[in-house]
């Protein structure tokens, strides 16, 4: 399990209070709270630092290379457009702690301080950023039209591309008994329903938004999948310092052009599948009705449930989120005690009428943080009996609205 540290950075002043501040990324990472709290920066920090810890595994580039004095910055925050997030009062008082499986990766005083560990497995992640801005991807047709974007969303819409192509037939989506299908001739997308055929362009913002992180998201699930059936396990210790010494062959041998060593890279790689998917989810709800965003959370549990390596990190405003997932987590409880009862047969049939045994997740991997915006610090939700408690943010403003019409009528009983 990976975990983050981080103080001073945009809106994250003091951080996390408790456990030494540390944030802990588990199979399923939720962070909630109001809008320029932090939820999106803690995020694309854990995507940022994934993928370097991805980086230096690999032998991308060498420890040097990081290490190097604003290379963070110039090179790596732009990604996710953070590069501006350090500066506080016009000093770099930013700290930014990532313990990973493979490496420390610590930014203090403008540079990276970097430290291998030992005796470790490594699962190889494929690494997604699913961003709240894809329900416009829907009306772009290549990565260059988004010159004003971040290039995570580049890198997403690149992703989107490969899972229509790979496309066969039609897709049922989680949502309104709908199917999906792609004209590869027009390059559109069009939902099938039981009666009609529209384009995806001229379809609500509901599936514009929901489309794109169904499709992408299980595309690259499945691809991890297929990848690690041929190495079912992380590489030891030992396995990534020969894989380490093979790259660093290969990029010292002068007597091979450029493109000789990427083939040899690529051939060497071959070895080394990914073996996890980090998926990290803005606003899995975004314009989605209740019981739709009950259907997306279970495909994204299910996804996540494919191999063990895999993450979800979602931030999120809806309160259904985190009920929905107490019933996942309640589903997975209750699972265990039907397994071990005389009734198995009959109960879990009607069990998988509430939610698919797909989804079930288990309260030691789940995680909700909230974040308060005034003060900057970020709180671990309580999770008594492994639920998360109903006192939270989002559904204390639930109950903020029931109050405010309580008094309401107060007032009209004065008259």
């Amino acid at each position: 399990m990976s975990r983050i540290k981080i103080k001073n950075f945009g809106p994250i002043k003091k951080g996390y209070q408790d456990n030494d501040g540390w944030i802990d990324v588990k199979k399923v990472t939720v962070f909630v709270g109001n809008q320029g709290s932090g939820k999106s920066t803690i995020a694309k920090l854990i995507s940022t630092f994934t993928w370097i810890e991805k980086a230096l595994v690999r032998g991308d580039y060498n420890k040097k290379w990081f290490e190097r004095k604003n290379t963070l910055r110039n090179k790596y925050l732009n990604y996710h457009r953070l590069e501006n997030y350090l500066k506080t009062n016009g000093v770099d008082n930013t700290v930014i702690d990532y313990q990973g499986d493979a490496y420390s990766i610590i930014y203090k005083n403008g540079s990276l301080i970097i430290q291998e560990k030992s005796g470790v497995a490594y699962p190889l992640p494929q690494i997604m950023y699913v961003p709240a801005e894809r329900n416009f991807i829907t009306y772009v047709k290549t990565p260059k039209e988004l010159k004003l974007s971040s290039e995570s969303l580049k890198e997403f819409l690149t992703e989107y591309d490969n899972a229509k192509n790979e496309m066969k037939g039609l897709v049922k989506l989680p949502i309104n008994n709908v199917n999906i299908e792609y004209d590869k001739l027009n390059d559109t997308l069009n939902l099938k329903g039981q009666d009609y055929k529209v384009k995806l362009t001229e379809a609500s913002s509901g599936f514009q938004s929901l489309v794109p992180l169904y499709l992408v998201s299980g595309y690259l699930a499945n691809s991890v999948k297929k990848q690690s059936e041929v190495n079912k396990e992380p590489m030891s210790s030992d396995e990534l310092k020969r894989f380490k010494k093979g790259v660093k062959g290969i990029l010292s041998n002068d007597s091979l052009t450029d493109e000789q060593k990427r083939v040899a890279l690529s051939v060497l790689s071959s070895k080394f599948n990914k073996t996890a998917f980090v998926n990290i989810v803005e606003e899995p709800e975004q314009n989605l009705f209740p019981s739709s965003q009950w259907q997306i959370l279970q495909s994204l549990l299910e996804l996540n449930n494919i191999n063990s390596g895999n993450k979800l990190i979602i931030s999120t405003h809806s309160p259904f989120i985190i009920n929905f997932l107490s019933i996942a987590i309640q589903g997975e409880y209750l699972k265990g005690k039907i397994d071990t009862s005389l009734m198995s047969n009959q109960l879990i049939p009607k069990l998988n009428n509430i939610i698919s045994e797909k989804s079930l997740v288990s309260s030691s991997v789940v995680v909700v943080y909230q974040l308060d915006e005034a003060y900057g610090i970020i709180n671990k939700l309580s999770m008594p009996e492994g639920i998360p408690s109903d006192n939270n943010y989002l559904n204390d403003n639930l109950r903020e609205c029931n109050q405010l019409f309580d008094s309401l009528i107060e007032i009209e009983e004065e008259l």
